[in-house]
């Protein structure tokens, strides 16, 4: 079992945050910590944004960054509590979001979706998830309650989103992104499941959430998010009608009005595209035009 008390130095600490740096082993990316509501806090940095729930008997992680982060995430949660941690749920595969599971597996339950252990198991990524649920699922420790469902495709065949009900919060994993989407069509995701997906996130009771990248979100954001979908694929929708072809497509997709669509990290653009492409000119060979 990995020493999972190691010296750590305070960078800093204002406006809520607390950045620590792991300074024994491998030294690893700085990480922040910060609150979001009560016994739930958020550790930013390199990789996927982790969810921390503290319970009088344990702490649930939602995703882990990589491996290398292990140290200073642990760190991250020992500065706020000093509950072990029980459980890890997984909101999807990328190692940016689950790579650190070869360490936390060593003390603690790795819960994802089978779609996700699946994707693991063929991508030889280690230590996949041991708990897998197929639709929903739920862990109670310490009078606290964490469900898991999966909506379906979206960022990947394998998401799950994290429902704190007492807190009113969700953890979205890549389903939100602060930034710009990427359909990972290779691993089962879909633009247009993915509007579907976010229709039955946003029918849970919450009003705070928790994306895999970026800042932390309000209903309106998601709203926001779902809908660019939408125009998104309207637009691409149109341009491939009106004769567009695969190659320029990118270029003529652009438009300041679609913020996705002008991101500098190539997110949706780079990543997503010819995906994207190819996604919807299915669509409209199978049924001769457009519906959402």
């Amino acid at each position: 079992m990995h020493n999972m008390r190691r010296p750590v130095a305070l960078a800093s600490l204002a406006l809520g945050f607390v950045t620590l740096i792991a300074v024994s082993g491998q030294q690893s990316e700085p990480l922040d910590i910060q609150q979001v509501k009560n016994n739930l806090y958020m550790i930013t940095g390199p990789g996927g944004n982790i969810g921390v729930r503290v319970s009088t008997d344990g702490v649930v992680l939602v995703d882990n960054k990589f491996d290398r982060n292990h140290d200073a995430i642990m760190s991250a949660v020992q500065s706020v509590t000093s509950q072990p941690i029980t459980y890890v749920i997984g909101t999807h595969h990328h190692g940016d979001h689950m790579g650190g599971n070869p360490s936390f597996s060593t003390h603690a339950d790795i819960i994802g979706h089978q779609n996700n252990r699946t994707n693991m198991l063929r991508g030889d990524q280690p230590a996949p998830p041991n708990i897998v649920f197929s639709d929903e699922t739920a862990v109670f420790l310490g009078g606290v309650e964490v469900r898991a469902y999966h909506f379906g495709q979206g960022h990947t065949n394998g998401d799950a989103v994290v429902y704190f009900p007492d807190l009113r919060t969700i953890h979205g994993g890549d389903l939100l992104h602060g930034t710009a989407p990427f359909i990972d069509y290779a691993n089962g995701g879909s633009s247009r499941a993915w509007i579907t997906t976010l229709d039955a996130l946003l029918e849970l009771d919450w009003d705070t959430a928790i994306p895999g990248h970026g800042a932390v979100m309000t209903r309106s954001d998601v709203q926001d998010f779902r809908n660019q979908m939408v125009s998104v694929r309207t637009r691409m929708s149109e341009l491939i009608d009106g004769g567009v072809s695969r190659e320029d497509a990118p270029t003529r997709l652009r438009t300041n009005e679609l913020s996705w669509t002008v991101a500098d990290e190539g997110l949706f653009m780079r990543r997503s595209i010819p995906g994207f492409y190819d996604e919807m000119s299915a669509e409209l060979q199978k049924v001769g035009y457009y519906e959402f």
